[in-house]
This record gives C-alpha cells, sequence and structure tokens, in this order.
C-alpha cells in the first residue's frame, strides 16, 4: 500500500472492536477489513465505522464470493468486496475506487448487484436484528456466556440475557448450536 505515491498505512487492528477504536481515533479515509475478523465481525464493524467515523470507506475481503454478503455489506455501509483470491490483482484498484468514493466489487458480485438493484430491496434475516443483537449473536457464537456477553459489551448480564432471548425468537432458534449454525451459515462468525 505504501507503496503508492500519498497512500499511507495510518494503523493495523487485531479485532474488529479494535478496528473500530482506531477507526474513530485515526479516521482512516478507508478501512480494509475482513469479514471474519474476531469479536466483532467486518459488517458489524462496518456498521460501527460509519457511526463514529462517517468519511471513512470500507472495503470487505472475504474468503468466499457471496451475493447475500454483497447486499449485506451495502445494507451495512461498505463500498466494497473483495474476494481474497483476487486481491494481488485487484487490491490496489479496489483501493483507487474507494478512494474516489466509487464502489468496488468482485467481478462476478458486479453482475449480481446490478440485477439486484433492479429487483429491488429485499430484507435479509441478519437485517431483522439490531447493531446490538448481531454483536450478542457473534459473542455466543464464539462460546462466550452471558456473563463474558455482559462484560465484553459493559451492559449487565441481565440485559445480555434478554438480548439473547430476543435474537432467539426474532430468528426462531431454540438452541446455542442452532445459533453457533446461523452465525456460520451467515458468515456472522468463521469456522
Amino acid at each position: 500500500m505504501e507503496s503508492n505515491k500519498g497512500w499511507k498505512v495510518c494503523a493495523e487492528a487485531a479485532n474488529g472492536r479494535d478496528a473500530v477504536t482506531k477507526a474513530q481515533l485515526f479516521k482512516p479515509d478507508i478501512a480494509i477489513l475482513d469479514i471474519g475478523m474476531p469479536e466483532l465481525n467486518g459488517l458489524e464493524a462496518t456498521r460501527q465505522i460509519r457511526e463514529v467515523s462517517p468519511r471513512t470507506e470500507i472495503l470487505i475481503l472475504s474468503a468466499h464470493g457471496s451475493e447475500k454478503v454483497a447486499r449485506e455489506i451495502v445494507e451495512a455501509g461498505g463500498l466494497g468486496y473483495l474476494v481474497k483470491e483476487d486481491a494481488d490483482t485487484d487490491l490496489l484498484a479496489a483501493v483507487e475506487s474507494l478512494g474516489r468514493h466509487k464502489p468496488y466489487f468482485t467481478s462476478k458480485i458486479m453482475s449480481w448487484t446490478a440485477r439486484e438493484w433492479r429487483r429491488g430491496h429485499r430484507e435479509t434475516p441478519r437485517s431483522i436484528l439490531t447493531p446490538r443483537e448481531r454483536e450478542v449473536t457473534q459473542l455466543l457464537a464464539e462460546g462466550k456466556s452471558n456473563k463474558e456477553v455482559a462484560a465484553a459489551l459493559q451492559i449487565s448480564v441481565k440485559t445480555a440475557e434478554t438480548h439473547r432471548a430476543n435474537i432467539m425468537m426474532k430468528l426462531n432458534l431454540h438452541s446455542i448450536t442452532e445459533l453457533v449454525h446461523y452465525a456460520i451459515r451467515n458468515e456472522i462468525v468463521h469456522t
């Protein structure tokens, strides 16, 4: 990145929460996030970065191309989506595009995106959950207890339990195992 004139890497983050904190601190022009970051996945980090640094454009990297994920990236406020196998050839072009506030998507996603936008927006199962519920879902799917979720999010255990109950009801899930499967299918956590 820094070999390009005028480009500077201002920070690197170890996880999604760290990325949000650093985006708030440094206000970068562009943030490049992995969709599968620990503690707070790339989609949730995107939502939070858009709140703390609205001018930051966000590029999401993923191991797999998915039309569903592309839709969720746009809904979260991301402007780009790149499959990691294309990063060698497309990363610089993606960053240049986002630097001009123009979207950049992996080519196979571009054709789907055009079709989908013509058809109009549809609600996804993930969009039913609030941002806080998505955070709780990720932490629970990562194996955290209600007490650990409460500590990580600086909320009471009772509030964490309430979020868990609401999530299970909204998604019509009946066990933590079903919640983990849901989180994996929807790329909230990665195996």
